[in-house]
């Protein structure tokens, strides 16, 4: 009998399972369901608007996706219920859902269904700036030792700002929910009937620290007199690590998924996370960087350390026995995306038409014969705003170095570039910090379809790059942690660490810099760090300035 594991994968806009058979690694189906809601920017369901920045979703996809996408790679394959010996979840994060004791979503609540609170706000939700500020603000004055180690400020994207935002602006959901939780944590809930909480959300999310816990009641009751019990009364829940099991599939679930009462189910992860493991990594001095429409930069690590801008050191939060680094970019794939839907002439569209390739394509093919410096242009890669090392989402994109001769290819290009000089700036915070980053491997759909990119990174970074050999590698992870959640006299595998190593997969493939290029990259990354500087840190702050007046004409 075959023993496959599931990987479920909880992207932006939809859910992903993937089939793995564990002793082969071969990937054997997958299936996609995208979010009927998608991603609620403008207005909730009933059509009430919401203001600029939030980003919404309805949990209801998130089970109906589960159901619907584990049915179809079982049935398809005609895979037995007992052959699937575990199964892996990935999740976007902070994505905050407040739920009751039964595990029932508020705004699936009829008083709470025109509240846009009650939703789930998404990781991208920019809602919670103010309250962001605001407990920074005091847990800088109050010095708190958990700061340092998540980058030195807190972002709006993380949990707490996000459930501070809904007591400051709607209490009554406040009051009613009897958990704020990680929906990947819900997702867990609902599958095995247990409540637990993940080290990896709780620890790069919460402020979790495996010794010392979430941070003090002094602190939320510094913030909010009301916050004072957040933790017992809205998060206390068992904390397990990644590698282990939360539980094993309800009766009920299993009924529903087509599969055996009682299969283990691995500890939540965040998404990107996921890819880590996907890529085979299971030790220090591997960074792996998953290109999509952010980036987010992972590393293992022997020690705990502060990296500025980071989002924080967990033990045990991506792979078991090592503190995990997580750094980020708030908008890679975004500002390829946005460049080629609103600023690529009609000519190129019809040519690429008439291939019958992407735009993508066509301008990096435009771009074979480029040398470094040549296009005259320097881009910030900051059309999201900036995670690592600024953590402040109210900067913008810039552009500069244009004119009347510039070609769309060559703006391609400085987007591109823009976002390798935000990764070199990661790589020197990581090993300023002491942790050295000996390769990279680059994961997603990006890199592989963008050689073209993945040797502007290698040059740019200056270190050879790998790339990850799946195009589904968060999902794969999961099933991996899926796989390494049940026994070892079942899988044969020690831990999750052996279970990546075995399963992982990476091209053959090596990038290598070019010196040439290297030399010119390394002049512009100092502009680049001179723009960074100025822009970035108060010495000007037109960015905000201009964010100011165009909210007060809107």
């Amino acid at each position: 009998m075959s023993k496959y594991a599931i990987g479920i994968d909880y992207g932006t806009l939809s859910v992903r399972a993937l089939l793995v058979d564990i002793e082969t690694g071969k990937e054997v189906a997958a299936s996609i369901y995208e979010y009927p809601h998608g991603v609620m920017e403008e207005h909730i369901p009933s059509g009430k608007k919401l203001p600029v920045g939030w980003a919404l979703q309805d949990p209801q996809d998130y089970l109906e996706g589960l159901l619907v996408t584990v049915r179809d790679v079982v049935s398809r394959n005609k895979i037995l219920p007992g052959e699937v010996v575990g199964i892996g979840v990935d999740f976007t994060s902070s994505t905050v859902i407040p739920v009751k004791a039964d595990k029932t979503p508020l705004c699936h609540l009829p008083e709470f269904k025109e509240e846009p609170h009650a939703y789930v706000k998404l990781w991208k939700h920019h809602g919670a700036e103010e309250e962001a500020k605001l407990m920074n603000d005091v847990a800088v004055a109050r010095g708190e030792e958990w700061l340092p180690t998540y980058g030195g400020k807190i972002s709006s994207e993380w949990m707490y700002p996000k459930i501070y935002e809904t007591l400051r602006h709607a209490p009554e959901v406040y009051d009613a929910a009897d958990r704020f939780m990680e929906a990947g944590d819900w997702i867990i809930w609902q599958m095995t009937g247990e409540e637990t909480r993940s080290a990896c959300c709780a620890g790069y999310k919460a402020y979790y620290h495996h010794e010392k816990g979430y941070p003090s009641k002094d602190f939320f009751k510094a913030v909010d007199p009301r916050m004072e019990n957040i933790v017992e009364e809205k998060l206390d829940a068992p904390i397990k690590g990644v590698g282990e099991k939360a539980g094993h599939l309800t009766a009920s679930m299993a009924r529903e998924m087509g599969l055996m009462e009682g299969v283990p189910v691995a500890t939540c992860i965040i998404d990107a996370h996921a890819s880590l493991p996907g890529c085979g990594i299971g030790e220090p001095g591997k960074m792996m960087i998953i290109v999509g429409t952010s980036s987010v930069h992972m590393m293992l690590g022997d020690k705990e350390a502060a990296i500025k801008g980071s989002s924080g050191t967990v033990k045990d939060g991506i792979m078991p026995g090592y503190f995990g680094y997580e750094a980020g970019q708030s908008c890679v794939g975004d500002h390829f995306a946005w460049f080629v839907e609103n600023c690529v002439p009609e000519s190129y569209e019809q040519e690429a038409r008439v291939r019958g390739i992407s735009i993508h394509q066509l301008l990096s093919e435009k771009l074979s014969s480029y040398k470094a410096g040549a296009s005259g242009l320097l881009a910030l890669d900051w059309f999201n705003g900036v995670r690592t090392p600024l953590m402040d989402f109210n900067l913008n994109g810039l552009i500069m170095g244009m004119n009347l001769l510039t070609k769309p290819e060559e703006i391609y290009l400085s987007l591109i570039e823009a976002t390798a000089y935000g990764t070199r700036m990661i790589i020197e915070g990581f090993e300023e910090a002491g942790l050295e980053v000996k390769d990279i491997t680059l994961s997603g759909g990006i890199p592989i379809k963008n050689e073209m990119l993945v040797q502007v990174y290698s040059d740019v970074c200056n270190r050879k790059i790998k790339v990850v050999d799946s195009t589904q590698s968060s999902a794969l992870g999961a099933a991996i942690l899926g796989a390494a959640a049940a026994p070892e006299r079942i899988t044969g595998f020690k831990n999750a660490n052996e279970a990546a190593k075995r399963l992982g997969k990476v091209k053959d493939k090596v990038w290598e810099p070019n010196q040439d290029n290297v030399e010119i990259y390394n002049e512009l990354y100092e502009e680049y760090k001179t723009l960074h500087g100025y822009f970035g840190t108060g010495i000007n702050d037109v960015m905000k300035h201009l964010n100011n007046i165009r909210e007060r004409r809107k």
